[in-house]
């Protein structure tokens, strides 16, 4: 594996990194990286299958940013006649990976509800199958009336019943330039 693929550089790695990426077993004692082993549990048991979920018409994968990021904008995991829908933290970003709607948190909450209305219908899902949301604000005591009056209008107009269960954190997020963030998490039976 090259360095370039891994985005560090070997030679500025501190004594702790280095100590703790041997005991994972990333590094060798000679500081190189080590070939990738499979895991021997997964010999005799595989790890439970896991499917992407893409939107590609309202946004981008992060990971292929101009900066990339590790993480899937959603997977679905399949158990029996179930899916589960795993909805990782989703704003206001457009299908080329840019902010929509700087400085209005109003329309980044609703690009944002729009964007995990897109990712859940690519599943067939809606948000009558959302069982949870977290969300992040950046300004909690500024934003929360807004954010509650425009997730309730949403909700509402939906006619959810019941409502998801909810958490609300302030936070600071990964751009300066988003307002909210929401992950969400849907089940539903399958056909």
């Amino acid at each position: 594996m090259t360095e370039n693929k891994l985005l560090i550089d070997l030679a500025k790695l501190t004594e702790g990194e280095k100590i703790e990426m041997n005991k994972l077993g990333m590094l060798s004692d000679d500081d190189t990286i080590t070939e990738t082993v499979y895991p021997e549990v997964h010999k005799s048991r595989p790890p439970i299958e896991k499917h992407v979920v893409h939107a590609p018409q309202v946004l981008n994968e992060a990971y292929n940013y101009q900066k990339p990021s590790s993480f899937s904008r959603a997977l679905r995991l399949d158990f029996g006649d179930y899916k589960v829908l795993l909805i990782s933290g989703t704003a206001s970003v457009n299908e080329e990976g840019k902010t929509e709607h700087i400085g209005d948190f109003n329309a980044q909450l609703w690009r944002t509800y729009r964007n995990i209305s897109t990712l859940l219908e690519a599943e067939g899902m809606t948000w009558h199958d959302v069982v949870r949301t977290t969300n992040y604000l950046r300004d909690i005591e500024r934003d929360y009336a807004e954010f509650n009056k425009i997730r309730t209008t949403f909700f509402k107009w939906l006619n959810l019943d019941p409502l998801p269960a909810s958490t609300g954190i302030q936070a600071r997020l990964c751009w300066e330039t988003l307002l909210v963030e929401v992950e969400a998490y849907a089940v539903c039976k399958i056909k």
